[in-house]
């Protein structure tokens, strides 16, 4: 049950945001493209076909497709979540946007309520003014004819002075450039230019040069280039007052802000008169400056002798509508004609006598003097070549030349003589060209040569071709039906075959909410992404629910929504009245249904069944007490009974250590037992060890039970190290864990000599004992003179204080300086042997670089004299050992 009304509740949520967004279908679309663009995307990178490798490869990319499948659903539904709430919210939404609209026409009527509150104001000349102003604040409302779609704020347009549409500047810029283009195309080079062609709005047709090309964005009243987007203008206005002359010109400028559409008529008040100049001037708008004030007109006809008996009127008066009898132009007849048309001719001939007396006149009924005599005068002959003076009873004779006139062919002449009458046909034989120019033929110049060769030229139309035959070259324009489907997809160009861009459709279609009392019209094409206008009429549809009435909302397309409204039907169990919102037409997701295989799969749309749901359990609180006695809670009544509050049950074990970890559950009470905390026979039973505290030191634990009381105490051995670390003994825990700081170091000696050494290095002389090891040692050490000759004993103690100390005698230092004496004669002459070595190689390079001879060499070498130390050295290195010897034996028995 609880499922089915999570399934209510959801299906609730995605009908009310298909019905909101029923009206809207752009945005549906919207969703349906996105939504197959991202799972197009992923077939991209998930939909690959599969990749040799083995199991574990085909395995990985199953895992990867599946990973990818699962992130375009998280998305998909992520988006259709965030559009539903969108639309949930609309109803607020609509609501703000109807009081935005009916401010806003509050404003637009404010504005030109002026135009109409004083004398004749008319009020149908400003409704095109207001339309252009509506359809400007609207969002979508301006539409652009050439491209069919809207015109945003922030685009540049272009406004027809002719019929003030709207066009992107884009479009009328290409529009005027083909069309330009197509009018000048079947002109010559020569004449390529010359002329300044011009180029129709798409709309009216009024016709604009070749100059007059929009390049820049202006403002509406043509001051600004590219005004600002200003949210608080009306958008592409500048925000200056208009400034435009009024049409028809009246000499006044519009004083409205800078607005789209044609200007109002002129608000501005004069004093004229009526039509008749009858009655006296009052005060009047200056668009209806001229008035009527239904008197007689009385101005005299053109008749002459009747007045005008038409009340007072604009312009000239009208014929005389009398009827009287009046003679034709020749007066030969009278008859009953119009008063306002006294000019007449009947059907007879003149008649009269020439001046000549011979002949008479042949005109109809005329006005004036006959004329003289058509045959009186000089004559010239048929061929007007020669010329006579003869009376007008006799005819003109022929002069016997050749007749000598252009025939027909208007190549050759006549050659008969001269005679009455037309020429004689053109009878002479000529190689003539077709008319195309294609064949010739020998034949009667009389007679026309046509071919029967069909043109191949196209048409202007650059569509068709003429198949006229032997056509000059001029061919017809081409007279087929254009036939394309125009922009609004709707209707067919009805112009006659033509190049270029077909003209916008002409159409108008009104969209329609769902009753049809409100509507807007838009140019034929738009209906398609128009969104219906928001109605305020209330939805006139009886309800589906066993409510007598449904709840209050606006029309709308589309199925009413849920109804909210609570059930209140009484419940048979507990007899309560159902409180949740109306469940006789739930939405029901289908279960069950096809699911996608993978990304590259279009998921299919969920599908719901509109069923009646039974009234859901009763949630009417009632309060129960749990039953293990914790909690009284409030149970919906359709749950009301025994129940576990899911807590711990809590009540103390026998042990008196532990409670019952139990969830909430029944306990048995006897009426023996006061306490109401005690376990009872469903309770669990502590199976735990002691875990009570030990006592300070003891590391065993209780050797019992868990059980109630103070614990038994330690008989556990414990082994120990004495305080040397040398010896083991083995004492009872509780003696350890109960004695005292003195007790302890006691128990821990072992009777033995320490065995630490001193600072000084001897052994300590105290027994085995806890902390340092006291400094007393009174031991005899060794004590020598800086130069180790002179020893002597004493105590370790003082010595280590630096209580004592022994200095060196005489004899110890002349020891000292004899020493030194022999280092430095040692010194003194290792430093004269190295000059003579030093003095000796150089006087042996000096004689090289001389080049004397070997031989001679040994004559000029000087003799050099051994010192005392070359010639004894041999003998002073072992006498020097030996009383180094015997000095360092001296030093050392002396300080023993």
């Amino acid at each position: 049950m609880e499922a089915s009304w999570r399934q209510v509740a959801s299906g609730r949520g995605r009908a009310r945001g298909r019905a909101t967004a029923a009206p809207s279908s752009g945005n549906g679309a919207h969703l349906r493209s996105a939504g197959g663009g991202r799972e197009k995307g992923s077939v991209g990178a998930a939909g690959l076909g599969p990749i040799p490798g083995g199991a574990a490869t085909s395995a990985a990319a199953e895992l990867m497709s599946q990973k990818k499948f699962e992130e375009i659903k998280k998305a998909n539904q992520a988006a259709a979540k965030k559009l539903v709430e969108e639309h949930l919210n609309s109803s607020s939404e609509e609501e703000g946007d109807e009081d935005f609209e009916g401010k806003r026409g509050k404003i637009v009527a404010n504005t030109f309520i002026t135009y109409t509150t004083q004398t004749d104001g008319d009020v149908r000349e400003l409704e095109r003014t207001k339309q252009y102003v509506n359809e400007a604040f609207q969002a979508g409302a301006m539409t652009c004819l050439i491209c069919i779609a809207s015109v945003k704020r922030n685009q540049a347009v272009w406004s027809c002075s002719g019929c003030f549409c709207i066009f992107h500047m884009p479009c009328i810029q290409k529009w005027a450039k083909d069309s330009q283009f197509l009018v000048s195309s079947p002109l010559t080079d020569d004449d390529f230019g010359k002329r300044d062609y011009p180029w129709p709005c798409p709309k009216c047709r009024f016709e604009y040069k070749r100059s007059d090309t929009p390049s820049r964005y202006y403002c509406y009243c043509g001051k600004v280039e590219d005004p600002p987007l200003d949210p608080w203008l009306v958008p592409h206005s500048c925000g200056q007052v208009c400034e435009r002359d009024f049409k028809p010109p009246c000499g006044h400028k519009c004083l409205l802000l800078c607005h789209p559409g044609p200007c109002p008529p002129c608000p501005k008040m004069v004093t004229t008169t009526c039509y008749c100049k009858k009655a006296k001037p009052i005060p009047r708008r200056c668009s209806a400056k001229e008035w009527s004030c239904h008197l007689p007109c009385g101005r005299k006809l053109l008749c002459g002798q009747h007045k005008c008996e038409n009340p007072c009127h604009a312009g000239g008066c009208p014929p005389c509508p009398r009827v009287s009898r009046q003679k034709c132009v020749c007066g030969k007849q009278v008859a009953e004609r119009s008063c306002a048309s006294p000019l007449w001719h009947c059907d007879q001939v003149c008649g009269k006598i020439l001046p000549c007396g011979n002949h008479t006149c042949e005109q109809v009924c005329h006005v004036g003097a006959c004329g003289e005599c058509p045959r009186s005068g000089k004559r010239f002959c048929p061929c007007q070549k020669s010329k006579f003076s003869l009376p007008c009873t006799e005819d003109v004779p022929t002069c016997g030349d050749s007749c000598d006139k252009v025939l027909e062919c208007g190549i050759h002449r006549c050659s008969q003589r001269c005679h009455r009458g037309p020429c004689e046909t053109c009878r002479q034989e000529v190689e003539k060209h077709c008319r195309c120019g294609k064949h010739t033929k020998r034949m009667p110049c009389h007679k026309p040569y046509l071919c029967e060769t069909k043109c191949v030229k196209m048409r202007d139309c650059q569509k068709h071709q003429c198949r006229r035959k032997c056509c000059p070259g001029n061919c017809p324009p081409c007279d087929q039906n254009c036939g394309r489907t125009l922009g609004c997809r709707n209707h067919k160009c009805p112009s006659v075959c033509h190049r270029g861009s077909c003209y916008p459709c002409p159409e108008t279609v009104d969209v329609k909410c769902n009753c049809g009392n409100t509507k807007v019209t838009v140019p034929c094409g738009r209906e398609r992404t128009t969104r219906p206008p928001k109605c305020k009429e209330q939805c006139s549809r009886p309800p589906t629910c066993h409510h007598t009435s449904q709840e209050k909302h606006r029309c709308h397309f589309g199925s009413c929504p849920p109804c909210h409204q609570p059930c209140r039907k009484v419940l048979e169990k507990c007899g309560h009245l159902c409180p949740a919102p109306c469940h006789d037409q739930a939405l029901i997701k289908q279960t069950g249904r096809h699911q996608p295989s993978g990304p590259w799969e279009q998921p299919s749309e969920p599908a719901f069944i509109q069923t009646a749901l039974p009234c859901p359990p009763c949630q009417v609180p009632i309060p129960m007490e749990c039953l293990g006695k914790h909690e009284v809670s409030p149970l919906p009544c359709h749950t009301v009974g025994p129940y576990s509050c899911r807590r711990v049950c809590g009540r103390t074990l026998d042990c008196q250590n532990h409670t019952c970890m139990k969830e909430c559950h029944k306990v048995t009470e006897f009426d023996s037992c006061t306490d109401k905390n005690k376990a009872g026979p469903e309770c669990l039973q502590c199976e735990e060890g002691c875990s009570k505290s030990r006592p300070p030191g003891c590391p065993h634990p209780c050797v019992l039970p868990c059980h109630p009381g103070e614990c038994p105490p330690c008989v556990h051995m414990l082994r120990v190290k004495c305080h040397c670390k040398i010896t083991s003994l083995y004492v009872e825990c509780r003696k350890i864990t109960t004695a005292d700081v003195n007790e302890k170091n006691l128990l821990s000696c072992c009777k033995n000599q320490c065995p630490k050494e001193l600072p000084c290095g001897h052994r300590c002389k105290e027994m085995c004992h806890p902390g340092e090891c006291p400094f007393n040692c009174n031991q005899k050490v060794k004590l020598r003179c800086p130069c180790k000759r002179i020893k002597k004993e004493l105590q370790c103690n003082k010595v280590r204080e630096n209580q004592i100390s022994i200095d060196c005698d005489i004899t110890c230092k002349e020891m000292k300086r004899k020493a030194s004496e022999i280092k430095e004669a040692e010194a003194k002459a290792a430093l004269e042997e190295e000059k003579r070595r030093q003095q000796a190689e150089l006087e042996a390079f000096e004689n090289r670089l001389k080049g004397r001879r070997k031989k001679n060499r040994k004559r000029d070498e000087v003799a050099v004299e051994l010192t005392l130390w070359q010639k004894y050295k041999y003998y002073l290195f072992p006498v020097c050992a030996v009383v180094v010897l015997v000095f360092a034996w001296y030093i050392a028995n002396g300080v023993d």
